[in-house]
């Protein structure tokens, strides 16, 4: 999804988001359930639907500013976001640093750029290239800023997108770098769920809504056209056409020493692609995997094997890189080099290029390494890039034209350190975020929990090490368990300013469904198997309170999105367990996900519920369909975006609704903008920061430190 992919342990640790299940009574068939008395709030705008809302909205507001930290966790996480002492993270192109920066002054944010001499000084100058609040303002709309996709090797030409309210869905809308304007009469692309690419400087390849027909029903492009400038987009020429059942259809491009080809690709499911290199009015179908993913530098084409694969008389691990000359690969040859195999709890977390070299991330039993490749007199050649141990390390910036790249390193106590690695090897420090909260005496440790089957689950915990293993500890446990996402030691000012310094204790589960080790960690909890994360997340909770971390009392559990998922099937399967859940943008009604907003596209990761051999274990665990009268739950907060068209609000407003109307207290707050996340603005995320940590210490900690 990204449902969420972009979930690394720092953004999870600021949106938040046990033994065997209790034995109960598996629901009956699909075909026999009741009619949803509560799918009237999945119409999301309706006056009636929002009304619901802003009454539930209220109550929880009601209950929650009493509590005498309300204020100052806002006016504390507000001041974090807004912070001038944050990292300004550098985008190379076209000779400038580019950068999104949002502050108080700047609610929805300003792009801007700074020359290379400027930023390494220390006080950069930055020239503001667009102003979003000034064209909300102007144009009376919440526009947020979806980021610009401009055109090697000038970056001049640029595609922006801006999205209502921080939606998935955008309009495209062509500007110019140097004139820091849009052009008039330029490519314009209206709001919908987009994918573009230039073709050249006068031809864009889109898929967008084109009208009736033109969208998949997981509500993404199925047609691919060539756009000609100066002619109406209703003119485009169709390039490639897919099914309405397929998740997607999409464009593209890459590098080959300098000269840029247009690809199309075809998602038939969403972990699968065909994709296509156009020469001419030709399609030329790239021979690997459907499962792969690639990338090209200099003159090589690199592919990530996410299965094993067997071909041309040589069998290639799972997990691996390997790379060949692309012309050569194009011509029929397969005979690929391995450039990296990682083996037993070691994986691949990610993969970039710079303008000859190739950067990888890998993990070791959940700890980031970096390393540096390059082709050598025909041979790859690694080396591991100096950076600091026991932590997370992240590319955060690359560039086709050069061979200067940036790399981040942060742990759980650590602030963001950004380094600069030149072409040459040599690495510096360029910026490193202040202490934004007190971690005096906080140490990290990491256990494992023995899951149902037998499974040894990671995770980490971190703690005052003054903290007694009395079992009165407020502690929270996070887990995500899907989309082959990582979690990962991750510095957040937020859950540290929130949570750590008030005594609290915070845990990551590194369960399976992720990718922390790897795409076989990731397929071996999904679809029939999906029960597995969740068996996980119960396993390290109870093994919390075996070694008296916490107790039930004082254990609460958080997700958002898939995450969402999990701590909802996680309530309904164990409730005893838990004091508190925060349950951030999530699936719950998994009997009708695939029907809402881009739910069709998941099916690869769940199943498809009407198929009933498929229903049967989905009903198991859908939390929806899992909420009985005669169960005692502990007191939820659900909360999602009005905004949100990727996970649809749906699922948290019918939950909320269903377990009041069978008596069970809830708290549920839902912001009218911010997408699938927590707000558009920082004064939006401060303001869900402030109601959720409210809650959690209203439910986990009996003495809280105000």
């Amino acid at each position: 999804m990204r449902l969420t992919r972009a979930l690394t342990l720092a953004t999870i640790l600021t949106a938040l988001s046990t033994g065997a299940a209790a034995q109960q009574a598996p629901p009956p068939s699909q075909s026999k359930l009741p009619d949803d008395p509560f799918q009237w709030l999945e119409d999301v705008e309706s006056p009636k639907a929002l009304e619901w809302v802003e009454a539930r909205n209220r109550t929880t507001l009601e209950d929650l500013q009493r509590m005498p930290a309300f204020d100052s966790l806002y006016g504390r996480v507000l001041a974090i976001l807004t912070s001038r002492d944050r990292i300004a993270y550098p985008d190379m192109q076209g000779g400038y640093f580019y950068n999104f920066w949002q502050d108080a002054q700047h609610e929805r944010g300003i792009w801007r750029r700074t020359s290379p001499q400027s930023y390494f000084s220390g006080t950069p100058v930055w020239e503001t290239v667009l102003d979003i609040d000034s064209l909300a303002a102007a144009e009376n709309v919440n526009w947020a800023y979806g980021g610009a996709s401009c055109l090697y090797p000038q970056f001049r030409q640029c595609l922006v997108r801006l999205s209502r309210g921080g939606s998935d869905a955008s309009e495209s809308r062509e500007f110019d770098t140097k004139a820091k304007t849009f052009v008039r009469g330029g490519f314009f692309i209206p709001h919908a769920k987009t994918n573009a690419s230039w073709k050249d400087e006068n031809t864009l390849l889109v898929g967008t809504d084109f009208g009736p027909g033109s969208m998949t029903t997981s509500g993404y492009a199925r047609v691919v056209k060539q756009w000609r400038r100066g002619t109406p987009l209703s003119s485009a020429r169709t390039r490639f056409e897919g099914k309405p059942s397929d998740v997607s259809v999409g464009t593209g491009s890459f590098i080959v020493n300098g000269r840029r080809i247009s690809t199309l690709s075809h998602s038939p499911v969403f972990f699968e692609s065909t994709r296509y290199v156009i020469q001419g009015d030709s399609l030329i179908r790239i021979d690997i995997p459907k499962d792969a993913g690639f990338q090209t530098v200099g003159s090589q084409f690199i592919v990530y094997l996410r299965a094993e694969w067997a071909v041309a008389g040589t069998t290639y691990p799972q997990g691996a890189l390997i790379g060949i000359d692309y012309d050569a690969f194009m011509r029929g040859d397969r005979a690929f080099q391995t450039i990296i195999a990682p083996s037993g709890r070691q994986t691949i977390e990610g993969w970039t290029v710079t303008q000859n070299h190739l950067l990888v991330n890998t993990l070791n039993n959940v700890r980031g390494e970096l390393h540096r490749f390059r082709l050598q007199n025909g041979k790859w050649v690694g080396a591991k890039v100096a950076a600091p141990d026991f932590g997370t390390i992240g590319i955060a910036g690359t560039s086709r034209t050069t061979d200067r790249y940036f790399f981040t390193y942060t742990s759980f106590t650590q602030p963001t350190t950004l380094y600069v690695a030149e072409p040459d090897g040599a690495v510096r420090v360029v910026r490193q975020m202040p202490k934004m909260f007190d971690d005096t005496g906080l140490t990290l440790q990491q256990h494992e929990a023995t899951s149902k089957d037998g499974t040894k689950i990671p995770y980490f915990v971190i703690h005052r090490e003054s903290m007694k293993l009395d079992g009165t500890n407020p502690t929270l446990l996070y887990g995500y368990g899907g989309y082959q996402i990582s979690q990962k030691p991750g510095y957040n000012p937020t859950v540290g300013a929130t949570w750590l310094e008030r005594g609290g204790v915070y845990v990551v589960a590194n369960i399976r469904g992720g990718g922390e080790f790897g795409p076989a960690w990731h397929r071996s909890a999904q679809k029939e198997n999906k029960q597995r994360s969740y068996d996980d997340f119960i396993a390290v909770a109870e093994d919390l309170i075996a070694r008296r971390v916490s107790s039930p009392a004082q254990l609460g559990i958080s997700g958002g999105s898939n995450g969402g998922l999990l701590v909802g099937a996680v309530m309904t399967q164990r409730p005893e367990l838990f004091n508190a859940v925060v349950v951030n943008v999530p699936l719950l009604d998994m009997q009708r996900y695939h029907k809402l907003l881009a739910g069709a596209s998941w099916m690869a990761e769940y199943g498809d519920p009407d198929k009933p051999e498929e229903w049967s274990y989905i009903s198991k665990y859908s939390p929806y369909q899992n909420v009985f009268a005669d169960r005692k739950y502990p007191r939820a907060l659900f909360t999602t975006t009005t905004r949100d068209d990727r996970v649809h609000p749906g699922h948290a407003r019918k939950m909320a609704a269903k377990m009041e109307s069978l008596g069970m207290p809830i708290y549920y707050f839902e912001n009218t903008e911010g997408g699938h996340g927590a707000g558009t603005t920082p004064a939006q995320r401060a303001k869900m920061s402030a109601v959720t940590y409210s809650y959690l210490i209203k439910q986990l900690m009996t003495k809280p430190l105000m």
